[in-house]
């Protein structure tokens, strides 16, 4: 959460010296030191399902990892620029192409948005984009892919671009009421937590595709992928381990029961719970692939994945940091009902 690097790279760094403590990490050993404590005996099927799940799902982890070491190392982020030119019309067609599948985290752009704003950029592309950012990019598409299947892994990618074009083209069509009027805060404070915030892109640059002939961007290449390897492996492992647990813990009849059904009830439902219990894109890929063996149904799935990837913390953090509250609200609202939508056509396509 985009992801999000990936759309929502929520990973920090120390320079104090010492070796981080990662959340992810600690959570892990507490739900594995739980098991051990009240159910020894599931502690091994537990560790052995995490494992064979990580072995499984490695090929796509690999090509995450490459794929986003050389976007990074060529400079590919720089194309989000050419989003922001030209008709308005054109401007949110562009910005939620591009926030459905470029390849950083929402906050890593905040400088970007804030002086595009400042200049008067359209907020309609402007909130295409933020809504778009966070659900996908290269790397989590391939693990969407290798988990929930590739027709979902699409399904999501079109929903993302629908969802910032529901956005964008809702607040062109309301620009003019006192809703979206003067919408930036008065001083942006893009502190988010995340490794990306604060980092300054020059945006004005061409990418360079054959980035191994320069050793500068050699060492952005191995530093990137290092990086999301790290970040890939630590929360898919804990995912894994919390999939584990949920299969064995929760019973299939009550997730069934709640969200499971054709009706609207489960979708509505997805996205409601969703938006607040979502951390992170790719945690979510396995704990979804849980809840629909134990009967989530596929609309609430999508709902789920959709309006949680928009709230999770980076990609939220990243918009409240820059507008106003009202703002932020339809931001949300733009989320949720096109969350909702997006299960329901799913629903009757899966």
């Amino acid at each position: 959460m985009r992801g999000t690097t990936m759309a929502e790279t929520t990973h920090s760094h120390d320079h104090s010296g010492r070796l981080p403590i990662d959340g992810a990490w600690i959570v892990l050993a507490a739900l594995l030191a739980a098991v051990a404590i009240f159910d020894f005996a599931a502690l091994w099927p537990t560790v052995r399902f995490t494992g064979g799940a990580l072995l499984s799902t490695a090929p796509f982890i690999a090509f995450a990892v490459l794929a986003i070491g050389y976007l990074k190392a060529t400079g590919a982020e720089t194309l989000v620029a050419r989003a922001f030119e030209g008709r308005e019309t054109r401007m949110i067609v562009l910005a939620a192409l591009m926030g459905g599948l470029a390849p950083f985290c929402s906050c890593e752009v905040i400088p970007f948005i804030a002086a595009l704003l400042a200049l008067g950029a359209p907020l309609s592309a402007v909130m295409a984009f933020w809504l778009a950012s966070p659900l996908m990019d290269p790397a989590m598409f391939a693990i969407t892919a290798g988990t929930l299947g590739l027709g979902f892994a699409a399904a999501k990618t079109a929903a993302a671009v629908g969802l910032g074009l529901l956005g964008g083209f809702g607040t062109m069509a309301f620009a003019a009421t006192p809703l979206f009027r003067d919408p930036l805060r008065k001083k942006p404070a893009p502190a988010c937590g995340s490794s990306c915030c604060g980092t300054e892109k020059q945006f004005s640059a061409k990418p360079v595709w054959r980035f191994w002939d320069d050793p500068e961007r050699r060492a952005t290449f191995r530093a990137a992928s290092v990086e999301n390897a790290v970040f890939l492996l630590k929360w898919l492992t804990l995912a894994y381990a919390v999939e584990a647990a949920m299969i064995r813990y929760i019973p299939a009849d009550w997730i069934a029961g709640v969200l499971g059904g054709t009706g609207l009830g489960p979708i509505f439902l997805g996205a409601l719970v969703g938006a607040p219990a979502y951390l992170n894109g790719y945690a979510a890929v396995p704990l979804v692939d849980a809840l629909l063996d134990q009967g989530m149904s596929n609309g609430a799935a999508m709902s789920f994945m959709l309006a949680g990837g928009v709230s999770c913390i980076p990609a939220a953090i990243a918009v409240w940091a820059l507008v106003k509250p009202r703002i932020f609200a339809a931001y949300l609202g733009y989320a949720f009902v096109g969350s909702v939508f997006a299960g329901i056509i799913w629903q009757a396509i899966a």
